[in-house]
């Protein structure tokens, strides 16, 4: 059915009322620096949150309706909107209002040709705030159709200062120095690791559902429909492979391999690209190692999940990979994570070390416990070698509440509980 000004202006209109019921919770992202953002992110991250927090922001400014346009393009009454009627929502609201409007276009990549659009508002000098939930929008090829104009923002789950603030929990110190607030505290650190972040499930009194639901239609519609993958079974097992191999480096080779041992032939090239299109949908996040030559460097690497919880529903006593993959997390939205991601690291030559951020000069190794003498010496033997071949200004062992100090004769190695490392990241 074609779009009509009726449908279009009531969509509008039902949607102010919408926004204006929502609750907002404000995330520590800067929307006020640059008026043409592009948010980007996995299904669910709360981008579309960040939309809403900036209108919530101007209407408390005083603003109205009349200044801000906001189209969710996942509204089903829009299912027959294409390209061409683009020009139609400004004129919509140029009857409605007679002002020129601050757009907020939710979901926009399902709008085949709609970087034209987006590309002409930057010309005409409109603000523009844009969600989509594809990677791709990050890639040279959709910023450059952009012609520089916008920036890409990535938006994560909660990091965990969001999740506690979310929660109303305190984390400062007083707080963690009482009994009661810090029981409460550390039960919420041990959720966060087991359950992630994702906006909509930390409230939920149980999260395995709400989380499978969105995995499920991460990697059936975010990755198997939009790319054509036609075996979606092997395409889950391969995700669970990867959540499986967290902590270690893994190929596409031996990917193959695996996966050829339980679902028929299975070749390299599938594999390569199955993992692609799970990291255009932000499911996975790649981690390459800085010693690894350009082709091994590509080939052979770490994967981490972009939510614990994803993570979580796939494995059984897995409380070591999450640790990791939640240190990984904090790292990767302190430095960012693009398609290159050439400001984190892991070692592995000589020595194997999980992190290394090299314009930092910094090492880190996840380890849940260092009760284990044979663990202790693994971890420890390994950041006291890196420095002969990479500069350590610092150099950190994460456990999961184990906290100390190791002096060799490179300096000190902090041991430090993660709950401590993930509050002092997103300082």
């Amino acid at each position: 059915m074609p779009i009509t000004r009726n449908i279009l202006r009531q969509v509008m209109l039902d949607n102010q009322k919408d926004i204006e019921q929502y609750k907002v919770f404000h995330r520590g992202y800067d929307l006020d620096s640059f008026p043409l953002q592009v948010f980007v992110g996995v299904r669910r991250s709360g981008k579309s949150f960040l939309l809403f927090q900036k209108m919530h922001q101007m209407l408390a400014d005083g603003h109205g309706w009349e200044d801000m346009l906001y189209i969710d393009f996942e509204d089903r009454r829009l299912e027959g909107f294409t390209a061409d009627d683009f020009n139609l929502i400004l004129e919509c609201h140029q009857e409605m209002y007679g002002k020129r409007p601050m757009l907020f276009l939710d979901e926009i990549q399902n709008i085949d040709g709609w970087q034209k659009f987006a590309r002409n508002l930057a010309d005409k000098k409109y603000s523009v705030f844009i969600t989509g939930s594809n990677a791709k929008m990050l890639s040279k090829e959709i910023m450059s159709a952009l012609g520089g104009r916008y920036i890409p923002v990535e938006v994560y789950p909660f990091s965990f200062t969001e999740y506690l603030d979310y929660l109303g929990i305190p984390h400062d110190e007083l707080s963690l120095e009482a009994t009661e607030s810090k029981a409460r505290f550390m039960k919420a650190y041990g959720d966060y690791l087991a359950w992630g972040g994702l906006p909509e499930s930390v409230s939920l009194p149980v999260r395995r559902s709400y989380l499978s639901s969105v995995f499920q239609k991460i990697y059936l519609g975010d990755i198997a429909q939009r790319n054509g993958v036609s075996n979606a079974k092997l395409l889950q097992l391969l995700t669970k492979k990867i959540a499986e191999s967290v902590m270690q480096p893994i190929s596409y080779n031996r990917l193959a391999k695996i996966l050829s041992s339980v679902a028929g032939k299975v070749s390299v090239p599938t594999v390569s690209s199955y993992v692609s299109y799970s990291e255009d949908a932000w499911l996975l996040l790649r981690l390459r190692n800085i010693a690894s030559a350009f082709a091994e460097r590509e080939s052979v690497c770490k994967y981490y999940y972009i939510d614990n919880g994803l993570l979580s529903i796939q494995l059984m006593n897995a409380d070591t990979l999450l640790l990791e993959n939640a240190l990984a997390l904090s790292l990767f939205r302190k430095y960012g994570h693009d398609a290159d991601n050439e400001r984190v690291y892991f070692y592995n030559a000589n020595v194997e070390v999980d992190f290394y951020v090299p314009e930092e000069e910094l090492a880190v190794q996840a380890s849940y416990s260092l009760t284990d003498e044979t663990t202790r010496k693994r971890e420890v033997d390994a950041l006291s070698k890196l420095p002969n071949v990479h500069p350590c200004k610092r150099r950190v062992i994460v456990t999961y509440d184990e906290e100390d100090t190791i002096t060799d004769k490179h300096g000190i190695i902090e041991i430090v509980p993660c709950w401590k490392w993930l509050l002092s990241m997103e300082k």
